[in-house]
């Protein structure tokens, strides 16, 4: 049965729940990423935040960061060598094994992830504020539902 979203052949490329979820995320990390200017952190870019994203309060090895990010190590590290010219994140030994080294917030990352939590709480209440405010819960534990893998349907008795 065709979708009847999708007015052509090709309808789907531009309307499909892919394409609706990256062009939201786009919008969601463009805001943050502007209230980060306000905030006074305009040389951060969004591709840093693939680094920041996955690094642990505690420090992550430059491996596990690749791995969460979905990026070569090599990618990563590019990424890290700019976090640290910026001041965000330092490299160290693992204590657990001294051939490896773990990637650590600053005392400035620590200041710059503050100012990126207040960022993203004022994007998300714009976001409410346009989407309807009693409707964010149902939609964020939706997505989170959906990105872990499961159907509610399947756990909720009919």
């Amino acid at each position: 049965m065709e979708n009847p979203r999708y007015h052509n052949e090709y309808g789907w490329r531009s309307s499909n729940p892919g394409r609706v979820l990256s062009n939201a995320l786009r919008r969601f990390e463009d805001r943050v990423m502007q209230l980060m200017v306000t905030a006074g952190y305009a040389e951060t870019r969004r591709t840093h935040v693939n680094l920041t994203r996955h690094l642990d309060l505690e420090g992550t090895r430059i491996t596990d960061l690749a791995k969460r990010a979905a990026m070569t190590n090599a990618a990563m590290s590019e990424l890290i060598d700019q976090c640290v010219v910026l001041g965000l994140v330092a490299r160290a030994a693992d204590p657990k094994d001294k051939r490896a080294r773990i990637v650590q917030f600053t005392s400035k990352g620590y200041l710059w992830l503050s100012a990126f939590g207040r960022s993203v709480n004022q994007a998300e209440d714009e976001m409410a504020q346009l989407m309807g405010v009693q409707m964010m819960p149902a939609v964020l534990d939706s997505l989170a539902s959906y990105a872990a893998g499961t159907d509610k349907t399947e756990t909720e008795p009919a």
